[in-house]
């Protein structure tokens, strides 16, 4: 399994779907509100809402929805009900299991569709704590790799406290303990290294490894979960290749 897919949501399946549905800027706007609202809106003293401005511009969402989504955070505009960060627990079935990160306006319709999705695919929403003590919260981020650049991420990484860096499939993956983030960011900063890709992620203390046909079901729940308006990310243990995932784009 590729290190750069551990840690990442189905992202392939789960863009073309967003692309789809129109919800791309949705959930880059939710990202940027709930950043600015716990870290303040200015992304030069906020490492996490910079992360998020940066993944909304790549994605080309204009200006003016940024500047909404950041004053929404900080309460200059109300602009909605209120959101709501919610984090659930769920077996996928087969074993694996997982954790929903959801920022909704309802939470009841939340629940609701997650139980739906869990349900059909043969998994269940699981009490609190229940699957969160197998999973530790990281900073994870990604470089994309020239051939050349691993020995200076590396110093920089280390030098900030990172506990693992490894390169793979044209990226280089650095994980450290979830207080080094800022460290980390400001390390490779200044080492003149472009994050791809960064945040808190949690990361499975062990993996299940499943055959290939159970190994697909349970993507197909993942991907479900993806796709629902509410979700902001899907964490699990299920091992998975690359060649897992064509196959579910396949479907």
């Amino acid at each position: 399994m590729s290190g750069h897919s551990h840690w990442s949501t189905i992202k392939r399946k789960k863009g073309a779907a967003d692309a789809k549905k129109g919800a791309v800027f949705t959930r880059l706007a939710r990202e940027i509100a709930l950043a600015a609202r716990n870290g303040g809106g200015d992304p030069s003293m906020n490492v996490s809402l910079e992360l998020a401005i940066d993944r909304a511009r790549a994605s080309n969402m204009p200006k003016d929805s940024i500047e909404r989504a950041i004053k929404r955070g900080t309460g200059e505009v109300k602009d909605g009900a209120e959101l709501l960060e919610i984090t659930y627990e769920g077996y996928l079935g087969k074993g694996a299991s997982c954790i929903i990160e959801c920022v909704t306006e309802n939470r009841n319709r939340t629940v609701a569709d997650l139980r739906h999705i869990l349900s059909r695919g043969g998994g269940d929403l699981a009490s609190n704590g229940s699957v969160s003590w197998q999973f530790d919260r990281k900073a994870v981020y990604s470089v994309v790799s020239d051939g050349k650049n691993f020995d200076k991420a590396f110093e920089a990484a280390l030098e900030a406290g990172a506990d693992d860096v490894t390169e793979e499939d044209g990226y280089i993956e650095i994980i450290g303990p979830a207080e080094t983030f800022k460290a980390i960011h400001d390390s490779l900063a200044k080492a003149g290294l472009k994050t791809e890709d960064a945040g808190l992620r949690l990361i499975p203390q062990q993996e299940v490894e499943l055959d290939p046909e159970q190994t697909l079901a349970v993507l197909r729940i993942i991907s479900a979960l993806e796709d629902s308006d509410d979700v902001q990310n899907v964490y699990s243990n299920l091992k998975y290749t690359d060649e897992d995932l064509e196959k579910l784009e396949e479907d």
